[in-house]
């Protein structure tokens, strides 16, 4: 083996260096690129020239270094890092990421401090060579490191060595440091002596040699005005030196062996490259991308699966019809061990004890994807599965929530692997689907199996990697358990009560209709806004707020701003809402009964939202529109499935606030809850500066838009829409809040920096929420990441709260051996069924179990009651 040679690079450096060298360049999405692409010219440069066989690149990880106990301003006149600039910052990471090279930083070290630290421990055994744009680092040459300071542009270099130096300025590479001590620095705030350029600094240098030499020897310096300055500024002098000298021997946490470079990923370079717009490069390149043939898949289409062909663990793949799991039809099964792959079809599956034991043992382990659909269809055919030890879809989410589809070809391409098709080249599409002849169906099977079966170790690294192994493993794994035992389980609905609820709606409609048909003094299409136009804005004479193509827009937020205009718009709004409750809610929650039991199966959506909330389908019972109190009686119609039973709700007060409370540390807030005052009363005193009996009813609705504004990442515009008041007072109310709450504002504005430099938001569990758009040129797209920015870590932590209670509260449920079902989730809002005698002990343990699911800085609040039926339960 040859020599070996580190490269040591200064990332935050090179890439200023970059950015401030090349004009600004920016890719087909407007993301700015010129430090990306500067960067990987030189790079590319000196790979190849110097073929390395260690590297890393170090960067500096935040603002804040141990340089700053001595002297706070250090570093402190430097320009806030252009927003051009900051938004390429993870496009860098990826692509150093995608060559293969080991990145590091380290809380309250710098860069320099990094690099010193391998250099020194490298150059026993090997090369050592630094790239850098700043001339600090040229303190580290010595005999076996030569660092490359990048001039006028980024692949022009001048090399130090030791002679370099010497030639230069006449000095040794540690003098260098007392150089900066004597000048100072500006570009880092390091002060130096007043009046001492570099070349009084040397010539000092060449005759004392240091500038603690100098100092023991100052009194024998003849009178000058250098002299006073000198004398003056010793203690200033002194501190330069230290601050400007790398430390090295930081506490790194990664060795050498670390550092191996084995080479580009080509294929992933080139994917950023072509992401980024480098044509040039792409052009210029002799990288390769594989084209991947579908690999060879031995399997066997088994009709009956005996005890020994099932392992310990194995890839398992349910194959359905469609994503109605409750309900349609199973097309197969698939089985591998990465081994040998095999198919059963579902009639040779149903009623085989081999399998069914296999299923329902614990000690098995079953890698999946969708265990909680495959939980459902199994539970219909009496099989109860345990030992599932990894879900492909909850994996694949929790890396990127952005990911969708639960087609296993479109999960698998986000991790590279493509020996799989997608499901409509298999059955075709909408008329034309179709199910294949056996043996394609079961090759379709089992590549899924496979492809499961092959990523696991893949996307398991990537969650140790993100730190998100925990949230995955821990939490989203043993709930889909539980959303799934609560979709069996469904809930019972008294059709005789939405049906009497249909026939009042109906008759309210009706009478709604005659109202508005008497104001108009004609009948007409309620329905249509062509019609609806004409009879407010011509015949009626109502002022038109909103012009659309086809006419004049009769959309609810122009219909509100008129109702103190004309009595006929109330009965239109109230007619719209009835109408939407009867055709939605009540005949569709209807469709959703099954026959047999009487009950509505929702499906929970775990892996859609991209804040972590659960959403639910067929029916939706998140919804319901509770505004409204015709809305809300729909949930009369919600009761307990056994006799003597009742409903037992609880749910979160204000958990987002109290989120926001605990992300932002802002006293004010913190201390509010902490109280136990009511959040929004609190908000109004701060904001109008009035004692808590002066707050008014008016001022209390104000606060409570803001403080769920603020959650929400509200614009003025939307805060002036919802309180009917202007923009300028909008802005001026959120503007008052953020002085009052100034925590608060601080956590909006670090986060959105934070995601800035990152690409991605995280909640207290570590969810992410990557946001592309953060950096975008385009104003729109870049605000609403911003605001994305801001509220998913609220929402996000609270959909970790709420999950983690229903994890906890199961495992609760089982400790003391209740009969007690968890039936629903909605919001923040947990839905129970109880025998009577039970609900003494859950007034206990639900509020218990809820608020302290995850411990805040600020208590959780839970509220309780239960009824006969879900309205009678709030």
């Amino acid at each position: 083996m040859g020599k070996e040679k580190l490269l040591l690079l200064d990332g935050n450096s090179l890439a200023y260096r970059a950015f401030f060298a090349l004009p600004l360049l920016t890719n087909d999405s407007g993301i700015h690129t010129n430090a990306v692409y500067g960067f990987t010219t030189m790079l590319q440069k000196i790979v190849e020239e110097e073929k390395p066989t260690k590297m890393l690149v170090a960067f500096d990880a935040g603002k804040t270094t141990f340089r700053h106990e001595s002297f706070e301003e250090y570093k402190g006149g430097r320009q806030k890092t252009p927003p051009e600039l900051s938004e390429q910052f993870p496009y860098l990471r990826k692509l150093i990421d995608a060559y293969q090279i080991k990145r590091y930083e380290k809380e309250l070290y710098e860069a320099d401090d990094i690099i010193g630290t391998l250099a020194k421990q490298a150059e026993q055994d090997m090369d050592v060579i630094i790239v850098s744009g700043d001339k600090d680092l040229t303190q580290l040459a010595t005999n076996k490191t030569t660092v490359y300071i990048t001039r006028k542009g980024i692949t022009d270099i001048e090399k130090y060595t030791p002679s370099h130096i010497e030639e230069k300025y006449g000095l040794t590479p540690l003098q260098i440091i007392d150089m900066k001590g004597l000048m100072g620095d500006a570009s880092d705030n390091i002060p130096g002596v007043p009046g001492v350029g570099e070349k009084t600094a040397i010539k000092l240098l060449k005759e004392y040699g240091s500038v603690e030499a100098l100092y023991e020897q100052i009194e024998g310096m003849k009178k000058s005005k250098m002299k006073e300055k000198l004398v003056e500024n010793e203690e200033q002098a002194k501190l330069s030196k230290k601050l400007a000298t790398i430390f090295t021997e930081a506490p790194i946490d990664i060795s050498l062996e670390d550092l191996n470079y084995p080479g580009p990923n080509e294929e992933e370079v080139l994917n950023i490259w072509q992401e980024l717009s480098f044509k040039s490069l792409i052009e210029k390149s002799e990288f390769q991308v594989e084209e991947k043939e579908t690999a060879a898949l031995e399997f066997e289409i088994v009709e009956n699966v005996t005890a020994d062909m099932l392992q310990d663990t194995m890839a398992i793949h349910v194959e359905l019809e469609n994503e109605h799991y409750h309900t349609c039809r199973i097309l197969g099964f698939g089985f591998t061990d990465g081994g040998s792959s095999f198919y059963v079809s579902f009639e040779n599956m149903h009623g085989n004890e081999a399998i069914k034991t296999w299923l329902e043992d614990e000690t098995k382990k079953k890698y999946m994807s969708d265990s909680k659909a495959a939980q459902a269809i199994l539970k219909r055919m009496d099989i109860n599965l345990r030992g599932v030890e990894f879900d492909m879809l909850l994996a694949s989410y929790i890396t990127n929530p952005a990911i969708s589809g639960d087609d296993i070809a479109t999960l698998a391409k986000e991790f590279g692997y493509t020996d799989v098709q997608a499901n409509e080249t298999i059955y075709g599409k909408g008329a034309k689907w179709k199910v294949p002849e056996e043996n394609v169906l079961a090759e379709h099977i089992c590549r899924k199996a496979f492809a499961i079966w092959s990523l696991q170790p893949i996307v398991e690294e990537k969650l140790k990697e993100n730190e998100q192994f925990e949230l995955y493993y821990n939490l989203e794994l043993p709930l889909a358990t539980i959303l799934g035992a609560m979709e069996s389980e469904g809930v019972k609905v008294n059709i005789e009560t939405l049906e009497k609820m249909g026939e009042d709606l109906l008759q309210k409609i009706s009478s709604l209709e005659a109202e508005i048909y008497d104001l108009a003094g004609e009948n007409f299409n309620i329905n249509s806004p062509k019609q609806l136009g004409v009879i407010l804005f011509e015949k009626l004479g109502l002022p038109a707020i909103k012009k659309t193509k086809t006419g004049y827009s009769t959309a609810a937020d122009v219909l509100e701003k008129l109702q103190s205009e004309h009595q006929i718009v109330k009965y239109i709004l109230d007619y719209r809402q009835l109408a939407k409750l009867q055709s939605t809610y009540i005949e569709g929650l209807m469709k959703e009964v099954h026959q047999e039991d009487s009950k509505v199966h929702t499906r929970f959506q775990q892996a859609l939202t991209a804040t972590g909330r659960l959403s639910s389908t067929d029916p939706n019972l998140q919804n319901i529109p509770i505004r409204l109190e015709e809305g809300r009686r729909i949930r009369q119609a919600f009761v307990p499935s056994q006799e003597g039973w009742v409903l037992f709700a609880a749910d979160y007060s204000q958990i987002e606030l109290r989120v926001l409370a605990h992300m932002s540390n802002d006293s004010n807030l913190v201390d509010a809850f902490r109280q136990g005052m009511d959040i929004h009363t609190r908000t109004a005193m701060d904001v109008f500066h009035v004692p808590a009996e002066e707050v008014t009813s008016n001022m209390r609705r104000a606060a409570k838009a803001v403080n769920f504004g603020i959650v929400y990442g509200i614009s003025d515009y939307g805060l002036s829409q919802n309180l009917d008041i202007t923009r300028k007072e909008a802005s001026e109310f959120i503007d008052k809040y953020l002085q009052s709450f100034p925590g608060v504002k601080e956590y909006m504005d670090n986060i959105v920096q934070d995601a800035k430099l990152k690409g991605y938001v995280t909640t207290i569990l570590n969810r992410r929420r990557y946001l592309p758009d953060i950096t975008s040129r385009n104003f729109n797209l870049r605000s609403f990441a911003e605001r994305t920015a801001m509220n998913t870590p609220i929402q996000g932590s609270a959909a970790d709260i709420i999950k983690k209670a229903m994890v906890d509260m199961d495992a609760r449920l089982k400790e003391e051996g209740l009969q007690s079902k968890l039936l629903l989730q909605v919001h923040d809002e947990l839905i129970f069924e109880a025998p009577k005698d039970e609900i003494e002990i859950l007034e206990r343990i639900v509020p218990e179990v809820m608020e302290h699911a995850i411990e805040l800085s600020v208590p959780l609040k839970v509220d309780f009651s239960y009824g006969n039926t879900w309205y009678d339960a709030k």
